[in-house]
């Protein structure tokens, strides 16, 4: 489970910022939005951002596919750029650094992770345990004579050879953990929380995102999770009844086989198989609705790909599947603009069934629906709540409803924050 992470010098984020899972003292929805990581530790399972348009809200959660992307890309030129933004709108923060630090819980252990780089090169990267209340350096790494230098701690057992071949493999322009996943060696502490970051961080869903495709391929001969989907769709009061997905071969159009065939990036034998093919296997789902009328109960399939399904209905597949995964991985899942093409009742229903079900996953979703603060103390707790502000430099601020004095006098919080009383410098509201 993630507690907190720091953000500096990444796409509108100038000045150091920190969003954090950690729970206040508040005891409302303990059981089933709380988790207790250890003594001393509470975690929630669910955020929402607010912020206007172009406020930076997105930009939070496209920090977590930026470290999954750079964590695990493996890279054979050391001139290679890395894909990291900086803040672009000042003389100097695009020749600085930008810097992460991730703090997460493997079970019971904590971990701390710290990554310092710009587009050429990793200045700094350290990882760190707790098994008291200091932490265990793991493994720290810096450049020394524009290579990566790297010195494991006492916890880390293992040969010379091991060390100095993962080493020679870190080049300047990737990851200590890429570099790792090349050298056939266990790492045991290590690699608690090389897996977490690459199982259980999940790729941010946003309102692009292709989600019939996304869940339709996961939902092929996978029962558990139609049974999931179908068990929701019900409660929700679709009249959805079956889900069938299969794979299907389709002739490929005459135009889009000569595009292929002349692109110069794919291998000739792969031209070779499909043009002698001359087809390709795609998922296809078909939602069954059951339906009453003057003829009594009929059965009727409707086809997502052609258009007869809403655009509802497929958003709700999508994210439905998404949030099965995250519950079975107890991983966690970042949804920009979670309401699109959703009705406002929907969207509460699905918080609702995901925050009913027990587990150690997180969710962080970004939302113009305000209509959710109004179940502030009803569904949704106030510490889960954040916003995000531009200030005049055009850098945005990070910040939480409970960090305002006087929330709790509030009889609306809605109405509030139409009325703009949630600004970034904190105050009484």
């Amino acid at each position: 489970m993630i507690q907190e992470i720091k953000i500096k010098n990444f796409r509108s984020f100038k000045d150091e910022v920190v969003f954090s899972f950690e729970a206040s003292n508040d005891k409302f929805a303990e059981s089933s939005q709380v988790v207790q990581v250890n003594e001393n530790t509470r975690l929630l399972r669910f955020a929402v951002i607010y912020g206007y348009n172009a406020s930076g809200k997105s930009n939070l959660l496209k920090v977590f596919d930026f470290l999954s992307d750079f964590w695990f890309a493996e890279s054979r030129d050391v001139d290679k750029k890395i894909e990291v933004e900086p803040f672009k709108l000042d003389a100097h923060s695009p020749k600085d650094h930008s810097f992460f630090e991730l703090t997460f819980f493997v079970e019971n252990t904590k971990y701390n992770y710290q990554l310092e780089l710009d587009k050429t090169q990793v200045y700094y990267e350290k990882l760190s345990y707790y098994k008291s209340t200091q932490p265990t350096t793991l493994f720290e790494r810096w450049l020394e004579n524009n290579q990566s230098d790297i010195k494991f701690g006492s916890a880390v057992k293992m040969s010379s050879a091991a060390k100095e071949s993962i080493i020679v493999r870190c080049l300047k322009n990737m990851s200590f953990f890429a570099a790792r996943n090349q050298v056939n060696v266990s790492l045991p502490l290590i690699d608690e929380a090389k897996d977490t970051m690459r199982q259980k961080i999940m790729q941010v869903i946003t309102p692009s995102t292709e989600l019939m495709t996304y869940a339709q391929r996961r939902a092929f001969k996978n029962n558990d999770l139609v049974s999931y989907i179908l068990r929701f769709l019900r409660a929700a009061d679709f009249n959805i009844t079956d889900i069938k997905t299969e794979i299907v071969e389709k002739p490929i159009p005459e135009d889009i086989m000569n595009m292929f065939l002349q692109t110069g990036s794919a291998p000739q034998e792969i031209k070779d198989k499909i043009k002698s093919e001359g087809s390709i296997k795609q998922s296809e789902t078909r939602f069954e609705h059951t339906v009453i009328n003057e003829r009594g109960i009929e059965k009727y399939h409707l086809d997502p790909n052609n258009d007869e399904e809403s655009r509802g209905t497929i958003q709700t597949f999508g994210i439905e599947t998404a949030l099965y995964f995250a519950l079975q991985k107890n991983a966690f899942l970042p949804i920009d603009e979670i309401e699109s093409s959703l009705h406002p009742k929907l969207l509460e229903k699905i918080i609702f069934e995901y925050l009913k079900t027990a587990s150690k996953s997180q969710i962080i979703v970004t939302t113009h629906n305000d209509g959710l603060l109004d179940l502030i103390d009803d569904l949704i707790r106030k510490d889960s709540v954040w916003f995000t502000e531009k200030d005049k430099s055009g850098a945005t601020d990070l910040y939480k409803l409970t960090d305002f004095k006087g929330v709790n006098r509030l009889s609306s919080i809605r109405e509030a924050y139409r009325n703009k009383r949630f600004g970034a410098t904190m105050g009484e509201v």
